[in-house]
């Protein structure tokens, strides 16, 4: 899927667009799911460089927790069996004016079928102070604040 990754820096600003025109916040959620060897899953997208939390945007009549369980499962096939816990929440002025992300732990989940549909280029266990050299500086933070004692940033 090298295609996405070089159309994206064109698509991404059009549905930038299109999202600031048809609402006024955006939301999304990312999921920390921890094995029993205390490594996270991690996911490489199609279109985006770096390891990432799974994760992505909730919908409308969704709640951020049933989001976060659903995007787990949809780009890791990790089938939560209990809910998750809200550990942060976040401003993403950044990177989208009006976007915010809820942080969601996962503790208890079951292997299922991947259902990403191309999306998903690689998932990942990896100790969560010891992450790989292009691991996104979002998920290096967060894993910072959930692992290393460091001071949760409100900032994405």
């Amino acid at each position: 899927m090298a295609w996405r990754t070089r159309i994206e820096p064109f698509t991404r600003p059009l549905f930038f667009a299109f999202s600031r025109a048809t609402r006024g916040m955006t939301l999304g959620v990312r999921a920390v799911a921890v094995d029993d060897r205390g490594r996270v899953m991690l996911v490489k997208h199609t279109y985006l460089a770096g390891w990432w939390l799974p994760g992505g945007g909730v919908d409308r009549g969704e709640t951020c927790l049933d989001a976060a369980a659903r995007e787990l499962f949809e780009e890791t096939g990790l089938r939560a069996t209990e809910p998750g816990r809200l550990l942060s929440l976040h401003s993403n002025e950044r990177f989208f004016r009006g976007d915010h992300v809820a942080v969601y732990r996962f503790e208890a989940f079951t292997p299922g079928d991947l259902t990403h549909h191309g999306e998903i280029a690689e998932t990942g266990w990896f100790d969560p102070l010891d992450l790989p050299h292009d691991a996104h500086r979002s998920t290096v933070a967060r894993m910072a604040e959930i692992f290393g004692g460091a001071p949760v940033d409100p900032n994405w």
